[in-house]
This record gives C-alpha cells, structure tokens and sequence, in this order.
C-alpha cells in the first residue's frame, strides 16, 4: 500500500473489523434462530443487518474519496429502480464495479437486497465475504456442469423474496484487461465474430439460466455500461483509501423481461447484441468524450453511511477506552502484545481485501488463444 493509503487504513480497517465481526455474529445468529422459522422474516432483518456493515464502504466511497457518479437513465426507469425486482448486467470495467453497484442500490433503497453471482472464493474473504453468504448471494466454481445445478436451486431459492432485489451479473464472467481484450479479440476474429474494442465477449449461458428461470416473477433487466474518462486513473480500493477522487459514468437502460426472445440461442443472441451497443457506445465515449444520450439523474451523496459510520465510531472508541482501563490492571507487556497483534490482524485482513479486488489478480494475464485456459475465458 501508498503510505497514505496504509496510514488511513488502520483506523478504518479497525472501524471496519470490529464493526464487521459484530454484524457477522448477529447475521448468524439470525441465520440459525430466525431462518429456520421464516425465511422471509429472516431476509428483512438481515436487510438492516447487512446493511450496517455495507454503509462503511459507500461512506468511504462518497465521503472519503469523494469518488462521484453520473447516472444516465430514462425518467422511467429513474422512478422504478427500487422498487421491483431486476436482473442487472455490466460490464466489467474497474476493479470497484461492485462498490459503484452498491452506491447507486443504496440511493435507490435496496442496498441490503443487491445481489449477486460471485466466484466461489469471495464467500471466504474475511467479514465482507462471510456477510455476503448470510445475504444470498451467489457462489459459482466455473465448472458449468455444477454451477448450473447451483443456479436454478438459486433462482428458484429467489421466487418468494419479500422485497425488491437486484441480482447482479458479470456476464463478461471476469474484470477487463488488455490482456484479456486481446485474447477476446483474436477468440472473436478466428470465429468471424463482431471484434470488440471496450468489452469483453459474453459468456451466456448464466445469462441464459437466469433469464429463463426468473422471468416469471422478476420484469426488467437493467443494462449498464460503466465507463471511467480516459484522462484519468480507473479508482480502485487503493485509490479511495488514499482519498483519490475520480468521476464514473453509468448509463441504466431498463428492458421488460417478457420482451426477450423465448429460446435459448435467442437469449444468448440478446445478450451478444447488448454487448455489441455497449461496445460502440464506450467507443464513442473514447473518441468523442459524450457517453449517453439519456437523461442526467442526480444522485446525491448518502447522509445515511455518514451517520451509521459515527455511530461505530463512537461505539468503538468507547469500547477500546474501556478495554484499555481494563488493560491496564494487567502487565504492561500484556498490553502491547495485544495491540501490536491486533493491529497486524487489521493490516493483514486490509491487504486482502485490497488485493482481492484488483483486476490483475482475478486471473493469468498472459493466454494464448491455443490454450484451452483462453476457450474457458471467452467462452459463448
């Protein structure tokens, strides 16, 4: 880590662990005394729950970093967001794309109920990772022959949810890189497929999974594209501990799920060609600095996270206060030892969770497209 970055990461990391371990325990004991009775029941508290732990990171994210998001969208699909169901596709642009998802669910209402499908190995991040598995969310192993099993007793586990929720799915299947553009690209020329120059190529079968089993009970899928401007860094963990700001731009185009095609091949045929648009339309963003010809949507900053992150604040000075007197009846050595290693435990858990977002470590960034291992990354 920068030096700012780490200097500020110890007082939130501490914010952030303690916090996080509080949240957990309470998830779980709801998880095993109240989702056994109620799984609906269960699902609305956690909702308040989850989202005591989640605030923490917008708050970094519009308070800290001061990182600020234009949304483009319709009026329409403006005053629905929230309020229904939806399956929501990206692209996968930045190594925060999940963030930017949390800020704009949190705006509009649902930030405990956005969801989403995940590499299996997210669930054993520490606190943040264990509070997305009490949260529904979704864990694949890239291995199709038992993540479509997993789906449908997924999709079908989302049939009665009691409150609006937006699954969220990366259908690129992995975070942008030139690397994987390339790989994309040679893959897209050898089978005379449109080239792309600003997205991946879709994987589709999840996709295709979701739209056939949820169409029955979930009514739009939300299309966003996420572009950062070229004249300046892509924000990242690192960037917005070291309080580096920076503008993202989001267009939100809503469709009706009914609308889409009833076969299979013409599912994944929609969402090739939503792929395409998106494509062209980074491309006019990179040469013509205009992104969407939809309507600007103010978004504001949530006063909401300012408030529960002095609240944990102040909850956990107080505590650390009073463990501290109680420190003291015990040696002095005692005490050191037991700040010295608690303080390493923050930095390493901090240094995980940094790592694990940043696009390079999501997967090798040399591939051949004779490698089998580039068939499995863009794959159709």
């Amino acid at each position: 880590m920068a030096f700012l970055a780490a200097l500020v990461a110890v007082p939130i990391g501490v914010l952030f662990l303690v916090s996080g371990l509080i949240v957990n325990v309470i998830q779980a004991v709801f998880f095993v005394l109240v989702r056994p009775v109620s799984k609906n029941l269960y699902r609305k508290i956690n909702k308040v729950v989850a989202e005591l732990l989640w605030l923490e990171l917008i708050w970094l994210f519009d308070w800290w970093a001061g990182i600020k998001i234009d949304v483009f969208a319709d009026a329409e699909t403006f005053q629905l967001m929230g309020k229904e169901h939806a399956l929501v596709i990206c692209n996968h642009r930045s190594d925060i794309d999940w963030l930017v998802g949390w800020v704009i669910a949190q705006r509009a209402g649902c930030l405990g109920t956005a969801l989403a499908i995940m590499k299996k190995e997210a669930k054993y991040l520490p606190i943040i990772g264990w509070s997305m598995w009490f949260s529904d969310y979704v864990f694949l192993e890239r291995n199709w022959a038992k993540d479509e099993s997993t789906l449908k007793a997924s999709f079908k586990n989302l049939e009665n949810f009691p409150m609006p929720f937006w699954l969220a799915l990366f259908v690129e299947g992995t975070r942008f890189t030139q690397a994987k553009l390339v790989a994309a690209q040679e893959y897209a020329a050898s089978r005379g497929l449109p080239i792309p120059r600003n997205v991946l190529l879709p994987r589709t079968k999840g996709f295709v999974s979701a739209v056939s089993h949820m169409r029955s009970f979930v009514p739009a899928i939300y299309d966003c594209t996420v572009a950062v401007s070229g004249n300046q860094p892509p924000p990242t963990m690192l960037r917005i501990f070291g309080g580096k700001s920076s503008v993202v731009n989001l267009q939100i185009r809503r469709h009706v799920m009914n609308e889409l095609p009833e076969t299979s091949d013409g599912i994944a045929q929609w969402c090739k060609d939503v792929f395409v648009t998106k494509d062209a339309l980074l491309e006019k963003y990179a040469t013509k600095e205009k992104f969407s010809d939809l309507e600007r949507q103010d978004m504001g900053r949530s006063k909401k996270s300012l408030i529960v992150v002095t609240s944990w604040s102040c909850l956990i000075i107080y505590g650390i206060v009073m463990l501290f007197k109680w420190c003291s009846l015990m040696a002095s050595w005692e005490v050191i030892f037991f700040s010295f290693t608690f303080l390493v435990l923050v930095m390493i858990i901090m240094q995980i969770l940094v790592h694990s977002s940043e696009s390079e470590r999501s997967s090798p960034s040399e591939i051949s497209t004779q490698d089998p291992v580039t068939e499995r990354l863009i794959q159709i």
